[in-house]
């Protein structure tokens, strides 16, 4: 259907697009309006929900183009099929659509940093494909994420100025700096995931930066120590590859992959899913973003969703600290909206949520298509929103500051928040098979322990730094008595987790090295047992890449420190 009074095809909203063919009686998309008859795609259906809060529909793939969709034939003699009374006539038995679960997710983890994301990848893909906008990752992610791995996506959004509208917010002329960025773990299990917020104000060193110029060439872009995080981006024509290498700097963990937004992206996506309610518990007005909300339960999108989430002197202690508490709120109301069956149910939210993400979308070169984004929603998909916790790394003032303008780690607590998410920890309990899992493998660690002197063990290095297997041989025998160990050299294989692996009767032996050695239950791997260099049954000790230092504790953190701020997707709360 042409779109009367408009100008060019690309000012046409695609959810005016869908005409109602009465040859077929099917919904169709009319990809090319200035062409009668396009080509044209049968309109999925919104139907009842089913169980798990999806709905049945109908996928299809684009005809040829410029080719009408013929009504449907009747063999020759055969007859007329009539409709039972009572009833309009049969259809097809719809299946479950995988792709609609994939445009959501895809458009919950763009949620994150205040943009939209979506898969659509049943619809015109090509389409979608060509609004990506993707750039190197400069070999600072591991390649991509993988099914059976756990997920790091590291999601940015800058303070870069595009598109009109958008002169009262961030810095004129603003290359575009790491305004908001979360760190978002999803687990191997799919069970949980934290959405970490790194403040931008957070002194970190950022590390140098090999970075693809435009030409294909690389350049190594220095590296600073002691700067704001925000600078890990644009700053000296940093790239969000060194974003993610400063993530790593200071977390310990490499993102999978990584995504970058601007402005423009909260006030699409919230107009796309027809608004978000947010809770205020007090009135709140900012001149400066341009925000004036009553006390109360309100409903926001576009601008005033834009003005809600960038706003800082209106709530708490005006600073970027409080900002990140109310973006985190309203990402929990946009999150629960596009889990909502009013958005999955409603065909023309889902193509505006697929215009608006592909759109606003920046990704790394190892994400860069429809498709890829489409797997990436799935394995998100499989995640329950009431275990998943958004969180700030713990800080205190800057102690070097006489005026307080920056922040540093906490030393007391930044580090455990860290291995959590290293080690695969989760800020919820789940209750699952995995905590039946994890009962199981705890009790590894429960019974009698062996004498240090009785513990006989070869150790590998497999990943950890150079010359640790002979460090920990040396702390072993000269600081804890185990006098029966061996450095074996290089393992086969490199392992991210440090591993014993022992036979039966050697439990007690294990459990006394764990005891030394702060090895969890789940780095005891009960198997069979070797023999070491006097041909006498030894277990087997194989350094990962989690591996510090010798005489540094592996034990992994069960639960997030005392005082540190959480909350959970599924969980109202009110702004102050």
């Amino acid at each position: 259907m042409d779109a009367p009074g408009r100008g060019r095809a690309d000012d046409i909203d695609p959810a005016d697009q869908w005409v109602l063919n009465p040859n077929t009686g099917e919904y169709e998309l009319r990809l090319t309006p200035s062409v009668p008859q396009s080509a044209a795609v049968p309109r999925p259906r919104a139907a009842a929900p089913v169980e798990g809060g999806m709905t049945r529909g109908r996928t299809a793939s684009p005809a040829a183009p410029g080719r009408d969709v013929p009504p449907p034939r009747r063999r020759r003699g055969a007859p007329v099929e009539e409709p039972l009374p009572g009833r309009r006539g049969r259809r097809p038995v719809k299946k479950t659509s995988k792709a609609k679960k994939a445009l959501l997710w895809t458009g919950g983890t763009m949620a994150f940093v205040l943009v939209a994301g979506a898969g659509g990848a049943y619809l015109y893909i090509e389409h979608l494909n060509g609004n990506i906008t993707s750039v190197s990752d400069d070999g600072a992610s591991t390649g991509g994420f993988q099914k059976d791995k756990a997920i790091n996506i590291l999601l940015i959004g800058t303070d870069k100025r595009t598109g009109s509208g958008n002169e009262g917010y961030g810095d004129a002329g603003s290359v575009g700096h790491a305004d908001t960025t979360i760190l978002l773990h999803v687990s191997k299990d799919r069970s949980n995931a934290t959405a970490l917020s790194i403040p931008r104000d957070l002194i970190v060193d950022v590390p140098d930066c090999p970075t693809t110029q435009e030409d294909g060439t690389q350049k190594i872009i220095p590296g600073t120590p002691g700067v704001r995080f925000n600078t890990s981006l644009g700053q000296d024509d940093r790239t969000p590859s060194c974003t993610a290498r400063t993530v790593t700097e200071l977390t310990g963990v490499k993102p999978d992959n990584f995504m970058v937004a601007d402005f423009n992206a909260v006030k699409t996506l919230t107009t796309a899913v027809g608004g978000v309610d947010v809770c205020l518990a007090k009135d709140l007005k900012d001149p400066d973003s341009h925000l004036d909300l009553k006390k109360g339960t309100q409903h926001i999108s576009g601008e005033t969703a834009l003005a809600f989430v960038r706003t800082r002197h209106a709530v708490g202690f005006g600073g970027d600290l409080s900002r990140i508490g109310l973006q985190q709120q309203f990402l929990s109301a946009l999150m629960r909206k596009l889990k909502s069956n009013d958005t999955l149910t409603s065909p023309s939210k889902m193509i505006k949520l697929a215009e608006a993400g592909t759109k606003a979308l920046t990704v790394d070169s190892q994400l860069d298509s429809i498709n890829k984004l489409k797997d990436l929603g799935l394995e998100l998909g499989k995640l329950n929103v009431k275990n998943l916790t958004f969180t700030t790394v713990p800080v205190i003032d800057n102690p070097a500051e006489k005026v307080k303008a920056t922040v540093v780690v906490n030393p007391s607590t930044g580090q455990q928040v860290f291995d959590m998410i290293k080690n695969d920890v989760s800020f919820t309990e789940v209750k699952n098979q995995k905590k039946k899992e994890a009962a199981a493998v705890a009790a590894r660690l429960k019974g009698a322990k062996s004498a240090a002197s009785e513990v006989r063990v070869r150790i590998f290095n497999g990943g950890a730094e150079a010359g640790s297997a002979q460090a920990e041989l040396e702390y072993l025998q000269n600081d804890e008595g185990v006098v029966k160990s061996e450095n074996a050299g290089n393992a086969p294989a490199e392992l991210a987790k440090t591993t014993l692996e022992y036979a039966p009767d050697q439990a007690d032996q294990a459990r006394r090295l764990a005891d030394i050695m702060g090895l969890s239950g789940s780095a005891l791997k009960p198997g069979k047992s070797f023999t070491n260099s006097q041909g006498l049954p030894t277990m087997t000790l194989t350094l990962g890449k989690d591996f510090e230092d010798a005489g540094v504790s592996l034990t992994a953190p069960t639960k997030a420190p005392e005082g540190v701020q959480k909350s959970t997707a599924d969980k109202v709360e009110c702004a102050k």
